[in-house]
């Protein structure tokens, strides 16, 4: 039997980077190699794309793939060259550059099948104001926030989160993942130094209401007909559960499924699957969950390239459905192609 090539994108240029090469080295190790041969390309940190190895079968747990410190220039490739007939590109990339649509719209201009969502759904929940926006039309509960823009005045928007939201908040950049960027912010002398660091990687960041909650997590998969997982517990060693903790220290625990009522799980899993539809999802997405001591259920946000790594929450979702990881980007890899022959027929 002819192999089908899956081409595996990783690295990048947004601080995310860490994380996607966990992911593609996962990727790497799960997938079936009686169907699939792996081509992996890496994004360097200023953009340059690098032909980097080629397997055959499952690697060995010592191989590496090509990170930053190891890059070998004399493989630099144009970024067109990754093109190769009837291959599915699974771009696991973070953050921007990778997961906000750019690296989709590319491989669209190329004509190759790719997972995960749309160029439009992609820049949508990628950036989290826009998100809300989108959320709020159809009537998903979200928690209380305030949207700054560097354009805008700052005085006058921080005394507008000091007017309408209590202490403590969360500030986050706009646009990126991983809790890159995120700070929790108890006292209001302390929100510049949050809105400085939050601005060094976006022009657009959210104030958000803190809460004291659960984080519940469902798993989505699908195209037309979308599936959604029980939810996930994220069961935190820390106080914040921020980049660190989620895959440097690996602080944190998961409960799969999560210890929640059945009534309120099935709500969580039909507001995923009503957002994901609003957004205009195909493939695959993270629908993140605040769920309050009293009840209160609030969508955080959607995340349209989850972490692949060992630990990350989203495979553990579907591995708890019965679906393993060697399955699981079967799939994903044929809901690609079924969305790669819907939009060429579309033009």
């Amino acid at each position: 039997m002819v192999k089908e090539t899956l081409i595996l994108l990783y690295g990048g240029r947004s601080a995310e980077r860490e994380v996607s090469v966990l992911s593609a080295e996962s990727v790497m190790r799960a997938v079936d190699y009686d169907r699939f041969r792996v081509k992996t390309y890496f994004i360097t940190q200023d953009g340059s794309f690098i032909k980097t190895q080629v397997f055959e079968e499952r690697p060995v747990e010592t191989v590496r793939l090509m990170t930053n410190s190891t890059v070998v220039w004399e493989d630099k490739i144009p970024a067109s060259l990754i093109y190769e007939e009837g291959a599915v590109v699974f771009p696991l990339l973070h953050g921007p550059m990778g997961e906000d649509g750019s690296m989709q719209g590319f491989l669209e201009v190329l004509k190759m099948p790719y997972v995960g969502t749309n160029v439009l759904a992609s820049s949508l929940a990628m950036d989290k104001i826009a998100t809300k926006q989108v959320l709020s039309s159809i009537g998903i509960p979200q928690v209380a926030y305030v949207a700054i823009t560097s354009q805008q005045e700052r005085p006058n928007k921080v005394a507008e989160i000091n007017k309408s939201l209590t202490y403590p908040v969360f500030v986050k950049p706009s646009n990126m993942g991983s809790s890159v960027g995120i700070s929790k912010v108890d006292r209001p002398e302390d929100l510049d130094g949050a809105l400085d660091l939050a601005f060094r990687y976006d022009n657009r960041v959210l104030v958000e209401q803190g809460l004291v909650a659960r984080e519940i997590e469902v798993g989505l998969l699908g195209n037309h007909t979308i599936k959604t997982t029980e939810p996930g517990e994220v069961v935190k060693d820390v106080a914040f559960y921020d980049y660190d903790a989620k895959y440097i220290d690996n602080k944190i625990k998961m409960a799969i499924p999560a210890e929640i009522d059945t009534v309120i799980a099935g709500q969580m899993r039909q507001y995923a699957q009503m957002a994901f539809a609003a957004i205009g999802g195909t493939g695959l997405s993270r629908c993140d969950f605040f769920y309050t001591k009293d009840g209160q259920i609030y969508l955080n946000e959607l995340n349209t390239m989850p972490g692949f790594t060992q630990w990350s929450m989203y495979p553990l979702l579907w591995a708890n459905m019965g679906l393993a990881y060697p399955d699981l980007i079967a799939e994903l890899v044929d809901l690609a192609k079924q969305a790669f022959v819907e939009r060429e027929s579309h033009l």
